[in-house]
């Protein structure tokens, strides 16, 4: 009985991963799939094939995408102290005011999650998924992210095997002690060719960071220049945002 129980969890665990491949996908394969999770087609048919039975999944031709049934928890999901949901109307306002994709970050161990954005209305813009993991040692808001994190969450980041060996700690670390000084961080082409931010941090009740508010675009519209000048309007947008976010959190 007991072993049955560990088989049961095993597949509980495997349709959990087969269901977080579509994250940053939203058709993908049975081989895409398995190559993923790291697990023989057969194996992975035979789970899709319950995923598809109950709705979780659906397939057209060779390929499979989320279903309905995801929807419907999606749909139970937003609550009136979700900060995603919460500060959607100022980061609409901030949007609006700049012109440019705000974002807002969470970190998640060694990654940052995209949770909300708003995608700007020009034609040529920078499109930010919401879902998104991306690195958290490279971007404007990894920087805030670890910038104004825990000295000890700092340095078992600083301390990850999987810190890029092209990037100089100590440079590093001089980066984030004048991101905190001057209250925001900026990068250019750091992650993405093509791409500017300028983030800032939020702050919970308890002065503890909550989330890191982002504004991105392309280079040729965000200078060196205009991301400086984009940092007051986004300090002072989180300073708002931190006084909603006190009432719930």
């Amino acid at each position: 009985m007991e072993e049955r129980g560990k088989l049961t969890v095993r597949a509980v665990e495997r349709a959990l991963d087969i269901l977080m491949c579509f994250a940053n996908e939203r058709d993908l394969s049975l081989t895409e799939i398995a190559s993923q999770v790291g697990l023989n087609k057969s194996t992975v048919h035979r789970l899709m094939a319950t995923l598809e039975e109950r709705g979780f999944v659906i397939r057209n031709g060779d390929k499979y995408r989320l279903g309905y049934r995801i929807w419907e928890l999606a749909a139970n999901l937003t609550q009136v102290d979700d900060p995603a949901q919460l500060l959607l109307p100022d980061m609409e306002h901030l949007r609006d005011q700049i012109g440019e994709t705000v974002s807002l970050y969470v970190r998640d161990g060694k990654d940052r999650i995209r949770i909300q954005a708003v995608q700007s209305n020009q034609a040529i813009r920078r499109v930010a998924p919401v879902g998104a993991k991306l690195p958290l040692f490279v971007g404007a808001s990894s920087k805030v992210l670890l910038a104004f994190a825990e000295p000890y969450e700092r340095d078992a980041a600083l301390q990850d095997s999987g810190w890029p060996p092209s990037m100089d700690r100590e440079t590093y670390l001089s980066q984030l002690e004048e991101v905190r000084r001057l209250g925001y961080a900026i990068s250019v082409e750091e992650r993405e060719p093509g791409a500017a931010a300028v983030s800032v941090p939020i702050f919970d009740r308890s002065h503890q960071l909550a989330a890191a508010l982002s504004v991105s675009g392309p280079v040729s519209r965000m200078s060196m220049e205009t991301l400086r000048a984009c940092a007051p309007q986004l300090m002072e947008a989180a300073r708002r945002m931190e006084t909603m976010l006190r009432t719930v959190m």
